[in-house]
C-alpha cells in the first residue's frame, strides 16, 4: 500500500559540489526536486518548463551545482553538473543552464541562471532544466506537475487542511544519498502551524518533523487520510505542500558570571521544521514560464 506515487521518489535529487579532501569525490549537502510548468496537457502529452528547484540559500556564490540521478536501467546513479552562471567554454553537462540570463540574452551576462522571487526573505530558487535531455541519456527524471500534483493555499482552506495534519518530508538528511542508487529519506511528521500561511501573512508553516542539513529544498508532501473528525473534509491523495527551508533550532546562552557577557551559545535542533508553501514556486515559474 502506497501512499504518495512511488515515482515521486524520481522528482528527487541529490545536490552537492566537489569535495575538496577527496578527488573526483562529492560532498553531497542539500536537496532538490525536478518540477513542470503545465502549459497544455492532452492526455498523458503535457507540454511545458521544466525546473530543478530547491531553496535559494543551497545556492551560495557557487558556480555550479552536482545533481545524482538514478538511470532508467539497473545501474548505479549518474552525477551531473548544472551551471548556475553563464561560464566560457564550459555549461551544463546534462540537465541545465535554460535561458541565459534573467534578461533572456545570449550569454555574455553575469545575470544567474536560476530564478528567486522578488521578495528576497523566500528561501526558493528555480533552475530551468532540460530533462528530455536526461531522459535521452537513459535517466529516470520525474516530475511533480502543476496542473495535477499541488495543493496550494486555496486549496488548502478549501480542503479544510489544518494542524495535526500528516506530511512526509523527501530528501537527503547528512547527505546520505543511498549506495549505488539515488534513495531519497522519507519521513513522516504533521503540521504544527499552518493558519498564518493560509491567511496570506506569510509564506512559510512549520513542521513536526526532524530535519538535518541536507534536506535543504526537499518536498514536503501532504498524507492522504482516511480517517478524520465527522463533519470535516480530509485529504483523499497525496499532494505537494511545500519545500524543506531549515530545521528550527533552540539555543541556550551561557554568560559569565564575571562579565554577563555571553560566552558559549549551545544550539539543539527543536525537531520542528520551517517549510515554505509551494504557492511560491507555482507562482515564481509561472512568472519566468510566461516570459521566457
Amino acid at each position: 500500500m502506497a501512499l504518495f506515487p512511488p515515482h515521486w521518489l524520481d522528482c528527487v535529487v541529490a545536490l552537492g559540489e566537489p569535495d575538496a579532501d577527496h578527488e573526483g569525490g562529492v560532498h553531497w549537502m542539500a536537496t532538490g526536486f525536478f518540477y513542470v510548468h503545465v502549459n497544455e496537457r492532452d492526455g498523458d502529452h503535457v507540454t511545458g518548463k521544466a525546473y530543478l528547484v530547491t531553496a535559494q540559500h543551497v545556492l551560495g556564490e557557487r558556480s555550479a551545482l552536482l545533481l545524482r540521478v538514478n538511470p532508467s536501467a539497473d545501474e548505479p546513479a549518474r552525477t551531473f553538473r548544472v551551471a548556475l552562471r553563464p561560464e566560457s567554454g564550459q555549461g551544463s553537462d546534462a540537465a541545465g543552464g535554460g535561458d541565459r540570463g534573467s534578461d533572456g540574452d545570449d550569454g555574455g551576462s553575469d545575470e544567474p541562471l536560476w530564478f528567486r522571487p522578488d521578495d528576497e526573505e523566500l528561501d526558493v530558487v528555480i533552475i530551468p532544466v532540460d530533462l528530455g535531455l536526461l531522459r535521452s541519456q537513459g535517466m529516470r527524471a520525474a516530475t511533480f506537475f502543476s496542473d495535477t500534483d499541488l495543493v496550494g493555499r486555496d486549496r488548502l482552506a478549501a480542503e479544510g487542511v489544518s494542524e495535526g495534519d500528516g506530511v512526509f518530508v523527501l530528501g537527503f538528511p547528512m547527505g546520505d544519498v543511498g549506495g549505488e542508487r539515488n534513495h531519497a529519506i522519507v519521513r513522516g511528521g504533521t503540521i504544527a502551524r499552518v493558519r498564518d500561511a493560509l491567511a496570506g501573512s506569510t509564506d512559510t508553516m512549520l513542521l513536526d518533523c526532524f530535519v538535518f542539513p541536507g534536506n535543504s529544498g526537499g518536498p514536503v508532501v501532504l498524507r492522504p487520510e482516511r480517517t478524520t473528525i465527522e463533519g470535516t473534509p480530509s485529504p483523499q491523495r497525496a499532494l505537494l505542500l511545500g519545500l524543506v527551508k531549515s530545521y528550527v533550532p533552540y539555543r541556550d546562552v551561557a554568560t559569565s558570571a564575571q562579565t554577563g557577557r555571553a560566552r558559549v551559545v549551545f544550539e539543539e535542533n527543536t525537531g520542528l521544521c520551517s517549510a515554505t508553501v509551494i504557492d511560491v514556486v507555482a507562482d515564481l515559474a509561472r512568472r519566468h514560464a510566461d516570459t521566457a
